[in-house]
């Protein structure tokens, strides 16, 4: 049960291993783009090409849908990037239904695992197999395995290694179910009253503005753990007070002591732009302004007159 890239490969690690998929359960054909042409998951186009089944049910608690999924008779049901699943379908293998999560559980519940421990500045994540059960995300665990986060490092980049590891990973929980022989690891145990868990909800436009206010830090971090999806956004602003919406999706850090006026933008009009901040500077690399291409900064600048008496906001 999957939908995105990220499920993909799972999905095809378990095929690779001579695992009989009975069944593909992904999200229905949904219009995009300007033509709004029926668009199929990336799960769906995967299993289309291995002719697997597959089923697209508009409602996981529909009648029709959970004969389906009955008549399947699968072991055991694996869930990656999916929906959250009603009782009736998690309770329905004899094995149970397992779930690979983007995150160290108990930390990082919710939607956005990947993007929340980068903006939060953590040095390591992971991914968690565990069994599904009532509220979302709590499970007994299988297993973990971890990875560190780079200083520069993208949400993006961390994303495409928790695929790989968590494929293996994956891979590892389904032959040890098969051979009975696994652990089960209680969250509350991994809970200590004087660190508190830290959540992973959905990311809202609201998460995604720079506060320029905030440290050098903070501010690397966040444009780091947004890119390059949805992306961290910012104006820039000039003199007489034209507003141009940007994008960034690279950014590096420099620690500095300055008395520099926050907001300022420190640029050559060629090379680079600096965005000063508290102790340190930001230092643009990729950036987007609206109705053209993502590019490098120096390739921005050779098409748009950019000073250092324009700020950001």
């Amino acid at each position: 049960m999957g939908t995105p890239e990220f499920a993909v490969e799972t999905l095809d690690l378990l095929l690779q291993n001579n695992y009989n998929v009975v069944g593909v359960i992904t999200v229905p054909d949904k219009p995009a783009g300007r033509g709004q042409q029926l668009q199929q998951s990336a799960v769906k186009k995967y299993a289309l090409e291995k002719g697997l089944n597959i089923l697209q049910p508009e409602k996981l608690k529909d009648e029709n849908f959970l004969q389906q999924l009955d008549q399947l008779k699968a072991d055991l049901q694996i869930v990656v990037a999916f929906r959250m699943l009603p009782e009736k379908v998690w309770n329905m293998p004899p094995m149970g239904t397992i779930n690979l999560h983007g995150s160290l559980l108990p930390n990082y519940r919710g939607a956005a695992p990947i993007n929340w421990a980068i903006i939060n500045g953590e040095i390591e994540t992971g991914v968690s197999t565990f069994f599904l059960q009532q509220e979302i995300d709590t499970g007994k665990i299988i297993f973990q395995e971890r990875t560190p986060i780079g200083e520069n490092e993208t949400a993006g980049e961390i994303h495409d290694k928790l695929m790989r590891i968590g494929a293996q990973l994956v891979l590892k929980t389904v032959y040890a179910i098969e051979n009975d022989n696994y652990p089960q690891i209680d969250q509350s145990d991994l809970i200590t009253a004087d660190e508190p868990v830290k959540n992973a909800p959905k990311i809202f436009k609201i998460d995604c503005r720079i506060d320029w206010n905030k440290s050098v830090d903070e501010i690397h971090n966040q444009i780091r753990g947004l890119s390059p999806y949805p992306a961290a956004f910012t104006d820039f602003v000039s003199p007489d007070g034209k507003i141009v919406p940007v994008k960034i999706f690279r950014s590096r850090k420099e620690n500095a002591t300055h008395n520099l006026a926050i907001t300022t933008i420190i640029t050559d009009s060629k090379s680079y732009i600096k965005i000063v901040v508290k102790r340190g500077y930001i230092l643009l690399d990729e950036i987007q302004i609206a109705g053209k291409k993502k590019m490098a900064v120096d390739e921005f600048l050779r098409g748009f007159q950019l000073k250092s008496d324009w700020k950001v906001n």
